[in-house]
Protein backbone atom coordinates (compact mmCIF):
# COMPACT_ATOMS: atom_id res chain seq x y z
CA UNK A 1 0.00 0.00 0.00
CA UNK A 2 0.72 3.53 -1.04
CA UNK A 3 0.69 5.66 2.15
CA UNK A 4 2.18 8.91 0.80
CA UNK A 5 -1.60 10.49 0.24
CA UNK A 6 -3.45 8.58 2.91
CA UNK A 7 -4.61 10.75 5.93
CA UNK A 8 -3.14 11.35 9.15
CA UNK A 9 -6.23 9.80 10.44
CA UNK A 10 -5.89 6.10 9.00
CA UNK A 11 -1.89 6.39 9.14
CA UNK A 12 -2.37 6.72 13.33
CA UNK A 13 -4.91 3.76 12.78
CA UNK A 14 -2.73 1.82 10.91
CA UNK A 15 0.54 2.78 13.05
CA UNK A 16 -1.88 1.63 16.11
CA UNK A 17 -2.60 -1.55 14.23
CA UNK A 18 0.88 -2.34 13.18
CA UNK A 19 -0.10 -2.34 9.56
CA UNK A 20 3.16 -0.62 8.91
CA UNK A 21 5.92 1.40 10.98
CA UNK A 22 7.11 5.25 11.15
CA UNK A 23 10.28 4.19 9.90
CA UNK A 24 8.38 2.64 6.65
CA UNK A 25 6.29 5.92 6.24
CA UNK A 26 9.11 8.04 6.77
CA UNK A 27 11.15 6.16 3.89
CA UNK A 28 8.46 6.30 1.73
CA UNK A 29 7.68 9.85 1.84
CA UNK A 30 11.16 11.03 1.58
CA UNK A 31 12.02 8.87 -1.32
CA UNK A 32 8.95 10.59 -2.98
CA UNK A 33 10.25 13.90 -1.99
CA UNK A 34 13.78 12.90 -3.41
CA UNK A 35 12.16 11.77 -7.01
CA UNK A 36 9.33 14.26 -7.11
CA UNK A 37 10.52 17.90 -5.15
CA UNK A 38 13.28 18.84 -7.86
CA UNK A 39 10.44 20.15 -10.21
CA UNK A 40 8.21 21.73 -7.26
CA UNK A 41 10.54 22.84 -4.81
CA UNK A 42 8.48 22.95 -1.52
CA UNK A 43 11.01 20.88 0.59
CA UNK A 44 14.01 23.91 1.27
CA UNK A 45 15.48 22.27 3.99
CA UNK A 46 15.08 18.42 4.47
CA UNK A 47 15.95 17.22 7.69
CA UNK A 48 15.97 13.59 6.58
CA UNK A 49 18.65 12.00 9.30
CA UNK A 50 16.58 13.24 12.38
CA UNK A 51 13.37 12.43 10.35
CA UNK A 52 14.73 8.52 10.36
CA UNK A 53 16.41 8.70 13.88
CA UNK A 54 12.46 10.39 15.28
CA UNK A 55 10.73 7.54 13.41
CA UNK A 56 12.38 4.46 15.26
CA UNK A 57 12.50 6.69 18.55
CA UNK A 58 8.32 6.42 17.55
CA UNK A 59 8.33 2.91 16.68
CA UNK A 60 10.28 1.86 19.70
CA UNK A 61 7.60 4.53 22.09
CA UNK A 62 4.35 2.26 20.21
CA UNK A 63 6.12 -0.91 21.51
CA UNK A 64 6.40 0.14 24.71
CA UNK A 65 2.57 0.94 24.67
CA UNK A 66 2.81 4.91 23.91
CA UNK A 67 0.10 6.54 21.97
CA UNK A 68 0.38 9.95 20.79
CA UNK A 69 -1.83 12.16 18.22
CA UNK A 70 0.71 12.34 16.06
CA UNK A 71 3.20 9.43 17.05
CA UNK A 72 5.00 8.28 14.24
CA UNK A 73 3.29 10.70 11.44
CA UNK A 74 5.64 12.41 8.91
CA UNK A 75 5.07 16.04 8.97
CA UNK A 76 6.55 19.28 7.26
CA UNK A 77 6.96 22.55 9.13
CA UNK A 78 6.92 26.18 7.34
CA UNK A 79 10.67 27.50 7.37
CA UNK A 80 9.48 30.57 9.50
CA UNK A 81 9.36 28.36 12.57
CA UNK A 82 12.64 28.18 14.67
CA UNK A 83 14.06 24.24 14.86
CA UNK A 84 16.63 23.51 16.73
CA UNK A 85 19.27 22.21 13.83
CA UNK A 86 18.12 23.91 11.03
CA UNK A 87 18.48 27.55 9.76
CA UNK A 88 15.26 30.39 10.20
CA UNK A 89 15.90 32.79 7.36
CA UNK A 90 12.09 34.27 6.83
CA UNK A 91 13.85 33.99 3.29
CA UNK A 92 16.03 36.72 4.09
CA UNK A 93 19.37 36.50 2.62
CA UNK A 94 21.29 38.52 5.67
CA UNK A 95 20.08 36.09 7.52
CA UNK A 96 20.63 32.88 5.81
CA UNK A 97 22.92 31.31 8.84
CA UNK A 98 20.88 32.06 11.45
CA UNK A 99 20.51 28.86 13.37
CA UNK A 100 17.68 29.15 16.39
CA UNK A 101 18.62 28.15 20.01
CA UNK A 102 15.40 26.89 21.09
CA UNK A 103 12.30 25.15 19.13
CA UNK A 104 9.23 27.55 18.23
CA UNK A 105 6.47 26.40 20.73
CA UNK A 106 4.29 24.65 17.84
CA UNK A 107 7.18 22.51 16.77
CA UNK A 108 7.75 21.73 20.35
CA UNK A 109 4.10 20.55 20.31
CA UNK A 110 4.16 18.34 17.13
CA UNK A 111 7.31 16.79 18.45
CA UNK A 112 5.71 16.27 21.63
CA UNK A 113 2.97 14.78 20.23
CA UNK A 114 5.14 12.43 18.48
CA UNK A 115 5.49 13.56 15.22
CA UNK A 116 8.53 13.11 12.80
CA UNK A 117 9.63 16.34 11.23
CA UNK A 118 10.53 15.86 7.36
CA UNK A 119 12.19 19.07 7.21
CA UNK A 120 11.29 22.91 6.23
CA UNK A 121 9.29 24.15 3.79
CA UNK A 122 9.79 27.24 1.29
CA UNK A 123 8.72 31.00 1.63
CA UNK A 124 8.36 34.32 0.03
CA UNK A 125 11.00 36.89 1.52
CA UNK A 126 9.96 38.30 4.63
CA UNK A 127 6.77 36.38 4.62
CA UNK A 128 5.69 39.24 2.72
CA UNK A 129 4.18 38.13 -0.60
CA UNK A 130 1.15 35.85 -2.23
CA UNK A 131 3.86 33.94 -3.92
CA UNK A 132 6.87 32.24 -2.88
CA UNK A 133 10.26 32.39 -3.76
CA UNK A 134 13.37 33.94 -2.28
CA UNK A 135 17.20 34.52 -2.89
CA UNK A 136 18.14 31.73 -0.68
CA UNK A 137 15.52 28.57 -1.57
CA UNK A 138 14.39 29.48 -5.08
CA UNK A 139 10.79 29.13 -6.06
CA UNK A 140 8.25 26.94 -5.19
CA UNK A 141 5.77 26.07 -8.31
CA UNK A 142 2.44 24.88 -8.00
CA UNK A 143 1.88 20.73 -8.24
CA UNK A 144 -0.77 21.48 -10.84
CA UNK A 145 0.94 23.52 -12.75
CA UNK A 146 4.46 24.23 -12.70
CA UNK A 147 4.19 27.47 -14.33
CA UNK A 148 2.17 28.98 -11.45
CA UNK A 149 2.46 29.63 -7.84
CA UNK A 150 1.34 27.70 -4.96
CA UNK A 151 0.56 30.94 -3.03
CA UNK A 152 1.75 32.46 0.06
CA UNK A 153 3.26 33.09 2.24
CA UNK A 154 2.37 29.20 3.28
CA UNK A 155 2.94 28.19 -0.62
CA UNK A 156 5.90 25.71 0.09
CA UNK A 157 3.73 24.07 2.98
CA UNK A 158 0.93 23.38 0.50
CA UNK A 159 2.84 22.29 -2.51
CA UNK A 160 4.63 19.78 -0.28
CA UNK A 161 0.99 18.72 0.82
CA UNK A 162 -0.57 18.73 -2.42
CA UNK A 163 2.44 16.48 -3.66
CA UNK A 164 2.29 13.92 -0.97
CA UNK A 165 5.40 15.08 1.24
CA UNK A 166 4.04 13.77 4.43
CA UNK A 167 0.55 14.07 5.84
CA UNK A 168 0.38 17.20 7.40
CA UNK A 169 2.17 20.73 7.82
CA UNK A 170 2.13 24.13 10.07
CA UNK A 171 2.04 27.64 8.47
CA UNK A 172 0.65 30.99 9.55
CA UNK A 173 -2.12 33.54 8.34
CA UNK A 174 -1.74 36.91 8.35
CA UNK A 175 -3.02 38.17 4.63
CA UNK A 176 -4.21 34.41 4.27
CA UNK A 177 -1.26 32.89 3.97
CA UNK A 178 -2.77 29.89 4.93
CA UNK A 179 -5.74 29.71 3.20
CA UNK A 180 -4.85 31.32 -0.15
CA UNK A 181 -2.12 28.83 -0.45
CA UNK A 182 -4.69 25.65 0.79
CA UNK A 183 -7.14 27.24 -2.31
CA UNK A 184 -4.60 27.50 -5.08
CA UNK A 185 -3.12 23.81 -4.32
CA UNK A 186 -6.51 21.64 -3.27
CA UNK A 187 -6.11 21.01 0.35
CA UNK A 188 -7.42 22.02 3.48
CA UNK A 189 -6.17 25.07 5.82
CA UNK A 190 -7.61 26.50 8.99
CA UNK A 191 -6.97 30.12 10.50
CA UNK A 192 -7.57 29.59 13.79
CA UNK A 193 -9.45 32.11 16.06
CA UNK A 194 -6.48 35.01 16.95
CA UNK A 195 -4.92 34.12 20.21
CA UNK A 196 -6.10 30.24 19.88
CA UNK A 197 -2.72 28.75 18.90
CA UNK A 198 0.70 30.48 21.09
CA UNK A 199 3.33 32.05 18.17
CA UNK A 200 6.43 31.96 20.26
CA UNK A 201 9.32 31.02 17.90
CA UNK A 202 7.63 32.17 14.33
CA UNK A 203 9.42 35.45 14.61
CA UNK A 204 11.59 37.06 11.81
CA UNK A 205 15.39 36.09 12.55
CA UNK A 206 17.08 36.81 14.88
CA UNK A 207 14.56 37.01 17.19
CA UNK A 208 14.24 37.21 20.41
CA UNK A 209 11.35 34.71 20.33
CA UNK A 210 8.95 35.70 22.84
CA UNK A 211 5.40 35.08 23.83
CA UNK A 212 3.83 38.53 21.78
CA UNK A 213 0.02 39.34 20.84
CA UNK A 214 -0.15 39.56 17.31
CA UNK A 215 -2.82 41.87 15.99
CA UNK A 216 -3.87 40.17 13.06
CA UNK A 217 -1.42 36.80 12.69
CA UNK A 218 -1.93 33.60 13.65
CA UNK A 219 -0.59 30.23 13.38
CA UNK A 220 -2.21 27.03 11.84
CA UNK A 221 -2.53 23.60 10.56
CA UNK A 222 -2.72 22.33 7.01
CA UNK A 223 -3.90 19.02 5.88
CA UNK A 224 -5.47 17.22 3.09
CA UNK A 225 -8.72 16.67 5.35
CA UNK A 226 -11.23 18.52 7.31
CA UNK A 227 -10.35 16.06 10.34
CA UNK A 228 -7.13 15.93 9.81
CA UNK A 229 -7.21 19.65 10.34
CA UNK A 230 -8.59 19.21 13.52
CA UNK A 231 -6.65 16.70 14.47
CA UNK A 232 -3.68 19.31 13.99
CA UNK A 233 -5.48 21.82 15.81
CA UNK A 234 -5.83 19.63 19.24
CA UNK A 235 -2.28 19.44 19.19
CA UNK A 236 -1.44 23.05 18.30
CA UNK A 237 -4.29 25.07 20.83
CA UNK A 238 -3.51 26.26 23.81
CA UNK A 239 -1.56 29.44 25.52
CA UNK A 240 2.15 29.89 25.36
CA UNK A 241 3.61 28.11 28.44
CA UNK A 242 5.33 31.10 29.47
CA UNK A 243 2.44 33.34 29.69
CA UNK A 244 1.62 34.26 33.07
CA UNK A 245 -2.15 34.55 34.21
CA UNK A 246 -3.73 33.77 31.04
CA UNK A 247 -7.60 33.56 31.24
CA UNK A 248 -7.75 30.76 28.23
CA UNK A 249 -10.21 28.96 26.82
CA UNK A 250 -8.38 25.51 26.18
CA UNK A 251 -11.88 23.20 25.84
CA UNK A 252 -13.24 24.96 22.40
CA UNK A 253 -17.03 24.47 22.09
CA UNK A 254 -18.39 21.92 20.15
CA UNK A 255 -19.44 22.57 16.67
CA UNK A 256 -23.04 23.92 16.83
CA UNK A 257 -24.71 21.17 14.66
CA UNK A 258 -23.50 17.32 13.51
CA UNK A 259 -25.82 17.66 10.07
CA UNK A 260 -25.40 19.32 7.34
CA UNK A 261 -29.16 20.96 6.99
CA UNK A 262 -28.78 21.99 10.45
CA UNK A 263 -26.40 24.72 9.11
CA UNK A 264 -27.99 28.69 9.22
CA UNK A 265 -25.21 30.04 6.14
CA UNK A 266 -24.47 33.51 4.35
CA UNK A 267 -23.30 32.83 1.42
CA UNK A 268 -21.23 35.80 -0.60
CA UNK A 269 -19.59 35.98 -3.92
CA UNK A 270 -19.50 39.50 -4.88
CA UNK A 271 -17.00 42.44 -3.11
CA UNK A 272 -17.58 46.18 -4.12
CA UNK A 273 -13.77 46.34 -3.86
CA UNK A 274 -12.74 43.74 -6.37
CA UNK A 275 -14.52 41.67 -8.72
CA UNK A 276 -15.10 37.42 -8.81
CA UNK A 277 -13.48 35.53 -11.34
CA UNK A 278 -16.23 33.10 -12.82
CA UNK A 279 -14.15 29.67 -11.52
CA UNK A 280 -14.30 30.90 -8.13
CA UNK A 281 -17.76 32.31 -8.13
CA UNK A 282 -18.54 28.87 -9.38
CA UNK A 283 -16.79 26.65 -6.51
CA UNK A 284 -18.78 29.32 -3.92
CA UNK A 285 -21.95 28.12 -5.43
CA UNK A 286 -21.51 24.69 -5.64
CA UNK A 287 -20.86 25.16 -2.13
CA UNK A 288 -24.39 27.08 -1.63
CA UNK A 289 -25.91 24.32 -4.20
CA UNK A 290 -25.06 21.34 -1.88
CA UNK A 291 -26.07 23.50 1.14
CA UNK A 292 -29.27 24.11 -0.29
CA UNK A 293 -29.63 20.34 -1.31
CA UNK A 294 -28.94 19.24 2.39
CA UNK A 295 -31.68 21.22 3.68
CA UNK A 296 -29.49 24.12 5.36
CA UNK A 297 -31.07 27.53 5.30
CA UNK A 298 -29.09 29.60 3.07
CA UNK A 299 -29.04 33.84 2.36
CA UNK A 300 -26.95 35.28 -0.23
CA UNK A 301 -27.68 38.75 1.89
CA UNK A 302 -28.17 40.35 5.24
CA UNK A 303 -28.43 43.53 6.68
CA UNK A 304 -26.08 42.59 9.66
CA UNK A 305 -22.81 41.81 7.60
CA UNK A 306 -20.00 44.36 8.21
CA UNK A 307 -20.09 46.86 5.24
CA UNK A 308 -17.34 44.85 3.26
CA UNK A 309 -15.90 48.61 1.80
CA UNK A 310 -14.82 49.72 5.20
CA UNK A 311 -14.09 46.45 6.37
CA UNK A 312 -11.72 45.97 3.60
CA UNK A 313 -10.04 49.67 3.87
CA UNK A 314 -9.87 48.97 7.40
CA UNK A 315 -7.84 45.54 6.96
CA UNK A 316 -5.69 47.28 4.38
CA UNK A 317 -4.66 50.04 6.94
CA UNK A 318 -3.82 47.73 9.86
CA UNK A 319 -2.15 45.16 7.73
CA UNK A 320 0.17 47.99 5.58
CA UNK A 321 1.05 50.07 8.67
CA UNK A 322 2.56 47.19 10.39
CA UNK A 323 4.62 46.47 7.62
CA UNK A 324 7.05 49.62 7.69
CA UNK A 325 7.73 49.07 11.26
CA UNK A 326 11.60 48.14 9.87
CA UNK A 327 12.10 50.73 6.75
CA UNK A 328 14.77 52.77 7.24
CA UNK A 329 14.10 56.61 8.09
CA UNK A 330 14.93 58.08 4.71
CA UNK A 331 12.12 55.61 2.82
CA UNK A 332 9.86 56.24 5.24
CA UNK A 333 10.42 60.26 4.33
CA UNK A 334 9.75 59.08 0.47
CA UNK A 335 6.24 57.13 1.71
CA UNK A 336 5.35 60.74 3.76
CA UNK A 337 5.57 62.71 0.17
CA UNK A 338 4.09 60.64 -1.51
CA UNK A 339 0.82 60.08 0.62
CA UNK A 340 0.90 64.49 0.89
CA UNK A 341 0.34 64.07 -2.86
CA UNK A 342 -2.50 62.06 -2.94
CA UNK A 343 -5.92 63.81 -3.84
CA UNK A 344 -7.89 64.05 -0.29
CA UNK A 345 -10.77 62.08 -2.82
CA UNK A 346 -8.25 58.91 -3.71
CA UNK A 347 -10.55 56.47 -1.74
CA UNK A 348 -8.84 53.36 -4.04
CA UNK A 349 -7.46 50.74 -2.09
CA UNK A 350 -3.82 51.66 -3.68
CA UNK A 351 -4.44 55.08 -1.75
CA UNK A 352 -5.20 53.40 1.28
CA UNK A 353 -1.96 51.23 1.39
CA UNK A 354 0.09 54.50 0.83
CA UNK A 355 -1.71 56.51 3.94
CA UNK A 356 -1.75 53.26 6.18
CA UNK A 357 2.42 53.67 5.85
CA UNK A 358 2.19 57.16 7.16
CA UNK A 359 0.02 56.10 10.09
CA UNK A 360 0.15 58.30 13.01
CA UNK A 361 -0.50 56.53 16.41
CA UNK A 362 -3.71 58.46 16.59
CA UNK A 363 -4.73 57.12 13.13
CA UNK A 364 -4.55 53.67 14.29
CA UNK A 365 -6.33 54.48 17.36
CA UNK A 366 -9.00 55.61 15.38
CA UNK A 367 -9.12 52.44 13.42
CA UNK A 368 -8.69 50.05 16.00
CA UNK A 369 -11.97 52.13 17.46
CA UNK A 370 -13.57 51.29 13.89
CA UNK A 371 -12.28 47.77 14.00
CA UNK A 372 -14.05 47.31 17.40
CA UNK A 373 -17.28 48.00 15.86
CA UNK A 374 -16.55 45.31 13.27
CA UNK A 375 -16.17 42.81 15.84
CA UNK A 376 -19.33 43.59 17.71
CA UNK A 377 -21.03 43.46 14.59
CA UNK A 378 -19.74 40.20 13.50
CA UNK A 379 -20.93 38.77 17.27
CA UNK A 380 -24.55 39.89 16.13
CA UNK A 381 -24.37 38.35 12.85
CA UNK A 382 -23.40 35.00 14.07
CA UNK A 383 -26.12 34.83 16.71
CA UNK A 384 -28.60 34.47 13.18
CA UNK A 385 -25.82 31.89 11.28
CA UNK A 386 -23.35 29.71 11.94
CA UNK A 387 -20.67 30.55 9.22
CA UNK A 388 -20.27 32.74 5.94
CA UNK A 389 -18.81 30.81 2.46
CA UNK A 390 -16.96 33.27 0.95
CA UNK A 391 -13.91 33.09 -1.67
CA UNK A 392 -10.39 32.97 -0.27
CA UNK A 393 -9.21 35.59 -3.20
CA UNK A 394 -10.66 36.01 -6.93
CA UNK A 395 -8.80 33.89 -8.96
CA UNK A 396 -7.36 30.60 -9.08
CA UNK A 397 -3.24 30.10 -9.36
CA UNK A 398 -1.90 32.58 -11.28
CA UNK A 399 1.33 32.39 -13.09
CA UNK A 400 4.50 33.45 -11.48
CA UNK A 401 5.73 37.13 -11.69
CA UNK A 402 8.44 38.12 -9.72
CA UNK A 403 8.52 41.86 -11.10
CA UNK A 404 10.95 43.52 -7.87
CA UNK A 405 8.11 46.52 -7.36
CA UNK A 406 5.12 44.41 -6.74
CA UNK A 407 3.08 47.20 -6.98
CA UNK A 408 3.57 46.97 -11.03
CA UNK A 409 1.96 43.27 -10.53
CA UNK A 410 -1.33 42.84 -11.84
CA UNK A 411 -3.86 40.32 -11.05
CA UNK A 412 -5.95 39.23 -14.20
CA UNK A 413 -9.47 38.34 -13.52
CA UNK A 414 -11.16 36.89 -16.32
CA UNK A 415 -8.98 38.84 -18.64
CA UNK A 416 -9.40 42.57 -16.94
CA UNK A 417 -5.84 43.35 -14.69
CA UNK A 418 -6.39 44.50 -11.41
CA UNK A 419 -3.83 45.62 -8.49
CA UNK A 420 -2.19 42.79 -6.80
CA UNK A 421 -2.79 43.51 -3.61
CA UNK A 422 -6.43 44.38 -3.83
CA UNK A 423 -7.30 40.57 -3.90
CA UNK A 424 -6.30 40.36 -0.45
CA UNK A 425 -9.33 41.79 1.10
CA UNK A 426 -11.56 38.68 1.04
CA UNK A 427 -8.69 37.35 3.22
CA UNK A 428 -8.99 40.23 5.41
CA UNK A 429 -12.37 39.81 6.06
CA UNK A 430 -11.65 36.97 8.44
CA UNK A 431 -8.32 38.60 9.41
CA UNK A 432 -9.50 42.03 10.94
CA UNK A 433 -12.26 40.38 13.38
CA UNK A 434 -10.04 37.76 14.21
CA UNK A 435 -12.21 34.82 13.21
CA UNK A 436 -11.59 31.40 12.14
CA UNK A 437 -11.84 30.21 9.17
CA UNK A 438 -11.10 27.27 7.39
CA UNK A 439 -10.42 26.89 3.50
CA UNK A 440 -11.94 23.49 1.21
CA UNK A 441 -11.57 22.69 -2.08
CA UNK A 442 -14.94 23.24 -3.82
CA UNK A 443 -13.36 21.31 -7.42
CA UNK A 444 -11.59 22.74 -10.25
CA UNK A 445 -11.71 25.65 -13.23
CA UNK A 446 -12.27 24.87 -16.60
CA UNK A 447 -8.66 24.77 -16.65
CA UNK A 448 -8.32 22.19 -14.12
CA UNK A 449 -6.86 24.41 -11.22
CA UNK A 450 -7.94 23.86 -7.62
CA UNK A 451 -10.58 25.78 -6.46
CA UNK A 452 -11.58 26.60 -2.71
CA UNK A 453 -13.70 28.83 -0.89
CA UNK A 454 -13.68 29.64 2.97
CA UNK A 455 -15.93 28.76 5.39
CA UNK A 456 -15.66 31.89 8.16
CA UNK A 457 -17.21 30.85 11.81
CA UNK A 458 -17.79 33.05 15.22
CA UNK A 459 -15.15 33.88 17.45
CA UNK A 460 -13.94 30.88 19.41
CA UNK A 461 -15.65 28.51 17.63
CA UNK A 462 -13.64 26.44 15.29
CA UNK A 463 -15.34 23.38 15.44
CA UNK A 464 -18.03 25.12 13.90
CA UNK A 465 -16.87 25.68 10.19
CA UNK A 466 -14.50 22.36 10.89
CA UNK A 467 -16.82 20.56 10.99
CA UNK A 468 -19.00 22.03 8.32
CA UNK A 469 -15.66 21.34 6.06
CA UNK A 470 -16.31 17.51 6.89
CA UNK A 471 -19.77 17.93 6.46
CA UNK A 472 -19.50 19.39 2.73
CA UNK A 473 -16.16 16.81 1.76
CA UNK A 474 -18.77 13.61 2.57
CA UNK A 475 -21.07 16.02 -0.01
CA UNK A 476 -19.15 17.70 -2.75
CA UNK A 477 -15.48 15.54 -2.28
CA UNK A 478 -12.43 16.71 -1.24
CA UNK A 479 -8.65 16.60 -2.25
CA UNK A 480 -7.65 15.07 -5.21
CA UNK A 481 -3.63 14.53 -6.16
CA UNK A 482 -2.30 16.20 -9.06
CA UNK A 483 -1.90 14.18 -12.00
Amino acid sequence: MEWNFQTAENIAAALRAGEVTSAELTEEAIARIERDDKAVNAICVPDFDRARTAAHEADRARARGEDRPLLGIPVTVKESFDVVGMPTTWGLPPHRDYMPAEDAVQVSRLKAAGAVVLGKTNVPVGLQDVQTFNEIYGTTNNPWDHRRTPGGSSGGSAAALASGFGALSIGSDLAGSLRTPAHFCGIYAHKPTLGLTASRGMVPPPGPALPVEHDLAVVGPMARTARDLALLLDVMAGPDPLTLGVAYRLALPPARHERLGDFRVLVLDEHPLIPTGSAVRAGVNRVADALIGSGARVERNSPLLPDLTEAGLLYTQFLFSGSVARFPVEAYEQLQARAAELSADDRSLDAARLRAMVFRHSDWMEASQRRALHTHAWRQLFAEFDAVVCPITPTPAFPHDHHPDPLHRRLDIDGVGHPYFDALVWAGLATLPGLPATAVPTGRSPEGLPVGVQLIGPAFEDRTPLRLAELLEQEIGGFQPPA
